[in-house]
């Protein structure tokens, strides 16, 4: 069972690559969506180690 904490991030990073897919993967809008700052989309972006270039391939080849 995941704690809490795991379900928030799961959660998070989702919210992230879903703000970021519907931005066409501009951050400073997918930010602006998300309701936070360029710099904390930036550090959750570290946080998470997603790569934006990789995840854009993933999720575009998944149509």
């Amino acid at each position: 069972m995941d704690s809490l904490r795991d379900k928030i991030q799961t959660v998070e990073k989702a919210a992230i690559i879903d703000a970021l897919k519907e931005s066409n993967w501009v951050m400073a809008q997918a930010a602006k969506r998300l309701g936070i700052t360029e710099r904390m989309i930036g550090y959750k972006i570290k946080k998470y180690g997603l790569r934006i270039k990789e995840v854009r391939w993933i999720v575009d080849t998944q149509h």
